[in-house]
Order: C-alpha cells, then sequence, then structure tokens
C-alpha cells in the first residue's frame, strides 16, 4: 500500500469521526434545549402559582405557538402579554378563557387548568426523533471506518 493511499485512509477515517462527533454534539443539544424547555415551563408554572391571579381573557389571535390574549386585573389595568399566553393550543380568536397569571408579573400567564405537563410530551418527541436520526448516522460512519 502507498503512503499516499494510507494518506487518504486516515484523512477521511479522521473526517468521518469529525462527523461522528458533529452529530453526538447537534442531538445532544437538541436534548438538552428539549429539557431546558420543559424547565423552563416547570419554573413559570411555580411562578404562577406561588403569586397566582385569575381572570377572564380574551383571545386576540390564535396560534399553534402563540395565541395573543387581553385581560383586565382587578386593579383595572389590562394586560396584552407581549409573549401571548402559554400552552395555547385549541384557542380559537374571539374566544373568552380562563387564564391564571403572577400577580407580580401579569405578562406570564398560562391558559387555566393547563401546566408545564403540556411540554413533556413535544419534548420528548424532539428528543425521541433526534436520536432515532442521529444512532443510525452514527452507526454508519462507524460503520464505514
Amino acid at each position: 500500500m502507498s503512503t499516499r493511499s494510507v494518506n487518504i485512509d486516515e484523512r477521511t477515517a479522521k473526517i468521518r469521526r469529525r462527523a461522528r462527533a458533529s452529530v453526538f454534539v447537534v442531538a445532544v443539544g437538541l436534548s438538552v434545549l428539549a429539557f431546558l424547555l420543559v424547565v423552563a415551563a416547570w419554573q413559570n408554572d411555580r411562578t404562577i402559582t406561588s403569586d397566582e391571579g385569575r381572570a377572564t381573557a380574551e383571545v386576540l389571535s390564535a396560534g399553534k405557538l402563540r395565541s395573543a390574549i387581553s385581560f383586565v386585573t382587578p386593579d383595572g389595568v389590562t394586560h396584552n402579554p407581549e409573549l401571548g399566553v402559554l400552552y395555547p393550543t385549541n384557542l380559537i380568536a374571539g374566544q373568552n378563557i380562563d387564564v391564571e397569571y403572577a400577580r407580580s408579573e401579569p405578562d406570564l400567564v398560562r391558559v387555566s387548568g393547563r401546566n408545564a405537563s403540556v411540554a413533556v410530551v413535544p419534548a420528548a418527541s424532539v428528543v425521541v426523533v433526534t436520536w432515532a436520526i442521529a444512532d443510525p448516522l452514527m452507526f454508519l460512519l462507524r460503520r464505514k471506518q
């Protein structure tokens, strides 16, 4: 075997190792982000529960990821949370809904009766799909070595 073919084989092996490491880092990164999303949702719920206020809100616009609402607190102030309401699935524009909010931070609002457990399934799905793609890819990269 010539030294030229050895150098090419070494280079190819090095590229595959880097590719495998990159796939692993991306998969771990996405898994960590999904986990942090759930942790953040639990933290928001804890903040709301520790200083809970309740109100009826009007859904101004509804989407799968973000829904805009407007509600009035007992002190007469109207709030339109910039980031919308937490856990906005199945809302319809014009609908009146019960919401729970943190009195100390009225822009932190969730649909009444919903909590962070709603975020677990989508986050877990992201992790499962990520590793379902990453594992075979890393296996193929290792196998070709």
